[in-house]
């Protein structure tokens, strides 16, 4: 055998292995959840018989006998002669890892090779080092298996790769990525020349309008090649879930939903290292020991969940445990020893203030938490992706951490904007809202005009002099008001241009770092449309002055809130639809289902009611009909938002009485304040 040969079978017995092992750790944490499964077994079995076996052809001897001795361990398993424990699968576990760190070492000197392997999650090596000795003679093939529930084992001697899967460098696709669209850019160009230079209307021509189609599909499905589950992941998470507690004595429950929802890859490995944080904090800070859980009445066996789902254009993940929560008073105590003036701060402000740099109210110091450093480092990594991260707690019952991010950064939907003869593009996950400038309204003692949302002045400043702009003439144009995390910010623009996909590039890394800036764009034209940045550059606004900050309206002429009473039984989406409308000003109230909805509205009529079908006890169908059966309730508005996409669900949501039907799907913050608006009128 030659040398060639050798590398290109160590180099498939590494992609092999990459795959075996990841699929080696999921069986043994789900036969540490079902005890001595023998399906599970079996397979477990046969992965390590096939690393063995596919290991020892590559030339790799090592990692051969690490096999084979994890092999002895659960053909005892197989046998009977022991059964599944914690502290098996923690052997197994450690082995497994050993066998993860072999295979890079063996294989370091070929550097495409070692980029392939799988960057091993560390654990503590709990794996006994068996002297040498003669191989035992190899197990017989166990019998192909019937499929474990939710998982897909491979069959023996099966690589891993199927004829149907190729694998593409990500570079290689990026750049795909980006010559498709410098095409379409082209063919706009293109379009544009047949008007000036021939006086025809390219859309009028077949060929024209049908490559304008072939290439947004072409875009439409390049980009979805970047699109990844966040079951790449999960697994990863799940283990470190596992491997912590164990190590605190605490039993624990893992929990996921919605891992098959995908988003960008470049976001995904952002989120990683945060996702990571936020479930070891879970089990650390967050579950208590089961004795205390015990005198609390709670279960010994703490819960952390993952559930993750796709609303519109953004991907919200939400990291949940039943622990003890957040107690503010430690919160306030801890901010107040750093200097940080927390008098009028409400519950929500001071449990913000655990993504501050240096505050924490752990009791001990650990390898986990207590030194001050991580919260910051998951706000900042979250923010560096263009999303945000919200957090609910209630002592004693738990914490929820949600964090929201645009699918993808490659393509974002994006309201356009003109200033100072220029034209930017603001990223549409973080307008709160646009409304028309009214100097009737009144201004500050400087001269602003009058923004207030939630009964509270908002700070203004004209986008030219947020960004340096050289500015003719005084600027009355439209108001918008952008949000990052925790803070909200009025620019005044001179005219809005309209919403669109917007194909985002990053800028050079040989350019000066510009915070303001998120990226930029190629319009057709061939000019360059930037891409604004709105946490940096509410940061800029602020830090270049103090903006015109302007006084709530005079009593006489505020206007009530207008009601809205959210129905929908999934605790997430519930609290979305609540945080988009009461940043609107809007009063939210809540519902769990249809029945619960319509105690309230016996009790409390409301403007709008915006339910989901999907429910037990009541569904919105049922609830929708029963709204406009009843005298006093009849003429409430109902949107429907739902992820029932047919066209007999539509019909029917409107046969009922509904005003409007909406896709979960296809909504996003500022399609959804757009629709109730519509129905309820454009609110002062």
């Amino acid at each position: 055998m030659s040398g060639l040969e050798l590398a290109e079978i160590r180099a498939l017995f590494v992609q092999e292995a990459d795959v075996r092992l990841a699929h080696l750790e999921q069986l043994l944490l789900e036969l540490e959840k079902n005890g001595g499964d023998e399906t599970l077994i079996r397979s477990v079995f046969r992965e390590l018989h096939t690393l063995k076996g596919s290991s020892a052809v590559a030339g790799l001897p090592e990692i051969s006998a690490i096999a084979h001795e994890l092999e002895e361990v659960v053909d005892d398993l197989r046998a009977g002669r022991h059964v599944v424990t914690p502290d098996i699968i923690d052997l197994l576990l450690a082995g497994a890892d050993r066998l993860s760190r072999c295979i890079l070492d063996s294989v370091a000197a070929g550097p495409a090779v070692a980029a392939a392997g799988r960057t091993p999650i560390t654990a503590p090596d709990r794996a006994a080092e068996a002297p040498e000795a003669p191989e035992a003679p190899e197990a017989p093939e166990a019998p192909k298996a019937p499929k474990a529930p939710g998982l897909q084992p491979l069959p023996p001697g099966q690589a891993p790769e199927s004829s149907a899967v190729v694998m593409v460098p990500l570079e290689r696709l990026d750049e795909m990525v980006r010559l498709i669209g410098e095409s379409a850019s082209a063919h706009l160009r293109l379009g544009r020349m047949m008007i000036d230079t021939f006086g025809v209307d390219p859309t009028l021509t077949n060929e024209f309008t049908e490559l304008s189609r072939t290439l947004n599909e072409l875009q439409d499905r390049a980009m979805r090649t970047r699109m990844v589950p966040l079951a790449t992941i999960t697994d990863r998470l799940q283990r470190a879930v596992r491997d912590l507690a164990r190590a605190e004595g605490k039993p624990v429950h893992w929990d996921v939903q919605g891992a098959d929802t995908e988003l960008d890859r470049g976001v995904l490995v952002a989120l990683s290292e945060t996702l990571l944080h936020l479930v070891r904090n879970a089990v650390d800070h967050g579950i208590e020991s089961a004795e205390v859980r015990a005198a609390q009445g709670k279960p010994a066996e703490g819960a952390i969940a993952l559930h993750a789902m796709q609303v519109g254009s953004e991907v919200i993940i939400v990291v949940s445990d039943d622990g003890a929560g957040i107690d503010t008073g430690q919160v306030r105590e801890q901010a107040e020893r750093r200097g940080i003036d927390t008098d009028g701060m409400d519950e929500a402000e001071l449990t913000d203030l655990i993504f501050r740099a240096g505050l924490s109210t752990s009791t001990s110091v650990s390898d986990v938490s207590g030194r001050g450093v991580g919260l910051d480092v998951v706000r900042t990594s979250v923010e560096a992706s263009h999303g945000r991260v919200e957090v609910v707690s209630l002592l004693g019952r738990g914490t929820e951490f949600r964090v929201i991010v645009p699918i993808t950064l490659a393509v974002m939907r994006c309201l356009l904007v003109e200033s100072s003869g220029q034209v930017f593009a603001l990223p549409f996950h973080r307008v709160v809202v646009s409304q028309r400038y009214d100097p009737t309204n009144g201004s500050s003692s400087e001269g602003g005009p009058v923004v207030v949302l939630d009964g509270q002045p908002i700070p203004v400043s004209t986008l030219s002099d947020a960004l340096g702009l050289p500015s003719s003439e005084p600027c009355t144009g439209p108001i918008v008001v952008l949000a990052d995390t925790n803070r909200r910010h009025g620019f005044q623009v001179d005219r809005l241009m309209g919403q669109r996909d917007v194909v985002v590039k990053g800028l050079s890394g040989l350019m000066v770092h510009l915070p303001a800036i998120a990226g930029a764009s190629v319009e057709p034209d061939d000019s360059v449309l930037i891409v604004l940045d709105p946490p940096g550059l509410i940061q800029r606004a602020r830090a270049t002055g103090p903006g015109r900050f302007l006084p709530s309206r005079s009593p006489t002429s505020t206007v009530s809130a207008q009601r809205i009473l959210v129905v929908d039984d999934a605790l997430t989406i519930r609290e979305l639809q609540r945080n988009i409308l009461e940043r609107a000003g809007f009063v939210v109230r809540v519902a769990v289902d249809g029945a619960d909805a319509w105690a309230q509205l016996t009790q409390e009529p409301c403007e709008l009611i915006l339910t989901d079908i999907e429910m037990p006890n009541v569904n919105g169908f049922e609830l929708t009909q029963a709204v406009r059966s009843h005298a006093s309730l009849a003429n409430i508005p109902v949107l429907i938002l739902s992820s029932r996409a047919s066209d007999a669900d539509h019909r029917r949501g409107l046969d009922v009485g509904a005003d409007g039907y909406l896709l979960k799907s296809g909504v996003d913050e500022g399609s959804l304040l757009l629709a109730v608006n519509r129905v309820i009128g454009v609110r002062p």
